[in-house]
């Protein structure tokens, strides 16, 4: 069925939480709202665009659509690309009640994803995932966290990424708060919040629920 509810701008807006913050769950409400999707599927695979800083390229996707989550909006100096590309664009946060909880939503995650559900994944392991194309979780890993081999999901570095990346969000954009907005999925008033952000009426009182772990 479709939308009774519409936009009221052609503005891009950029989901830049990381992953594991709620990011699916907000890509529920751009669609609940009706805006036009960037493909999630080529966006990952601007991962290899962002890694070689051809910001260029990300651009040129974003006039593919009017909502965007994930990677490679996601990842660390993106977003400040996007709003020199786009000054009217607007930014959400997604964050988790704890960088603590983000690292065990993100383990679990990647656990069921590329181990046995068991076990966090090895470098065998993420190397043989076969997800978007062969190494691209591995090749992810070790240029977003930097973590060796031996201990590639080393809490310490992983959660130090989360939270410096987040504190970076916020000092970019406090000379300019009216462009982002903070949220966090587990709160329902947040939801409420978001819909004002983006100007739009709530089709109810919380957030839809997406890929929750």
């Amino acid at each position: 069925m479709k939308s009774l509810f519409r936009k009221t701008s052609a503005a891009k807006i950029f989901c830049i939480g990381q992953n594991k913050t709620g990011t699916t769950t907000v890509e529920s409400v751009f669609k609940s709202f009706g805006y036009t999707l960037g493909n999630q599927i080529k966006g990952e695979l601007l991962f290899k665009a962002w890694q070689e800083g051809n910001f260029k390229e990300i651009i040129e996707f974003c006039k593919t659509a009017e909502a965007f989550q994930d990677v490679p909006f996601s990842l660390p100096n993106t977003y400040q690309h996007l709003d020199e590309a786009y000054p009217d664009a607007k930014f959400i946060l997604t964050e988790r009640d704890s960088a603590e909880q983000w690292y065990q939503s993100l383990t679990r995650f990647h656990s069921k994803k590329w181990s046995d559900g068991k076990r966090i994944p090895t470098v065998e392991d993420l190397t043989n995932a076969t997800y978007r194309y062969k190494g691209y979780a591995y090749q992810f890993m070790k240029n977003i966290y930097h973590t060796q081999d031996s201990d590639l999901y080393n809490k310490t570095a992983l959660i130090s990424h989360y939270n410096n990346y987040n504190e970076q969000v916020k000092t970019y954009f406090k000379e300019q708060p009216e462009k982002l907005l903070i949220i966090n999925v587990s709160n329902s008033s947040d939801y409420g919040n978001l819909c004002s952000f983006l100007k739009q009426t709530p089709q109810g009182d919380n957030f839809p629920w997406k890929n929750k772990t």
